[in-house]
């Protein structure tokens, strides 16, 4: 005799059902986020500390930058302090300037770092393995080690107060961080488009122009973002090698808050505030493509 299963019995599907149950499952689902919302919520206000006291100090009067305890709300609001933090220097030359070497930067950045990313990740030629070798091991090279050589040798050219160091260099040698990210990503890829291609006849350039490329969606952003806020953010370099006030950046431009008998805190803050809109709204905008880049440049690799 065929053995018979049992329905099942109401009892037990309504107690399964029952709304105890599902509260009980529904606490053991989201107790790992809260734990993970109690730990991220205090770091994160830990973080902020210094941006919200940036903000406040760019509101207060000069008097009122360095009161113990700390006045988080200034007595007096003064909006003022933008206005004449961006007319007391010519801010829209040296944003102009700033503009230019990140656009020209950035560009050459991708460009050069996805060329001979895929060049390392998809041709094979001799020595290729000792190249991507050579190109890590730059990475551990503190760039400060090089300012006085390169500052040498671009005097000696004479490249000196010009853009050229500040976007040549970056944009093809001193890539090799952005080199790394884009080989990476050109590992995963599948290898069956570009074999379709060059049945097809297409050459390596095509390839990489026309297939590779749009693929990179992700990690080319990525690369943008972080050139553009390294360029962005630069102060150094463009210090040693920018001699005239004509060709400053807005990093630059900070310093020219500060003369030999006083720092004016209040100026310095609201000019950085300013600074800072650019680079959140970059972040607003390429949030989506910058976090899935590194996600997938992470993953990647064979």
């Amino acid at each position: 005799m065929a053995s018979r299963v049992a329905p099942s019995s109401p009892t037990v599907a309504s107690a399964a059902r029952s709304p105890g149950s599902v509260l009980r499952r529904r606490a053991r689902r989201m107790a790992p986020n809260a734990l993970l919302h109690l730990v991220v919520l205090p770091l994160a206000v830990v973080f902020s500390v210094p941006l919200l006291w940036v903000i406040s100090t760019s509101l207060k009067p000069q008097t009122e930058v360095f009161s113990w305890p700390i006045q988080w709300i200034p007595t007096h609001v003064r909006w003022s302090n933008y206005v004449e933090a961006i007319t007391r220097i010519p801010a829209a030359t040296f944003a102009s300037n700033t503009a230019f070497i990140v656009v020209v930067s950035t560009t050459l950045t991708v460009l050069s770092s996805s060329m001979v990313g895929y060049s390392l990740a998809r041709l094979r030629w001799r020595g290729r393995q000792i190249v991507f070798a050579v190109v890590v091991v730059t990475m551990m090279l503190p760039p400060v080690v090089t300012i006085v050589p390169a500052f040498l040798m671009y005097k000696a050219i004479g490249w000196v107060d010009t853009y050229l160091p500040l976007i040549l260099p970056s944009s093809t040698a001193g890539a090799a961080f952005y080199i790394f990210l884009m080989r990476q990503y050109f590992t995963g890829l599948p290898y069956e488009l570009e074999e379709a291609a060059r049945i097809d006849g297409a050459t390596s350039w095509r390839i990489w122009w026309q297939i590779m490329l749009p693929l990179c969606g992700p990690v080319l952003a990525t690369v943008a973002i972080f050139t553009a806020l390294h360029h962005y953010n630069d102060f150094m370099w463009p210090l040693i090698i920018l001699s005239s006030p004509d060709h400053y950046t807005l990093a630059l431009g900070l310093r020219m808050f500060v003369d030999m008998n006083t720092s004016y805190w209040h100026l310095i803050m609201a000019f950085s505030t300013l600074m800072l809109l650019p680079i959140i709204a970059l972040f607003f905008i390429a949030q989506r493509y910058f976090i899935r880049g590194i996600h997938l440049t992470g993953l990647a690799g064979r």
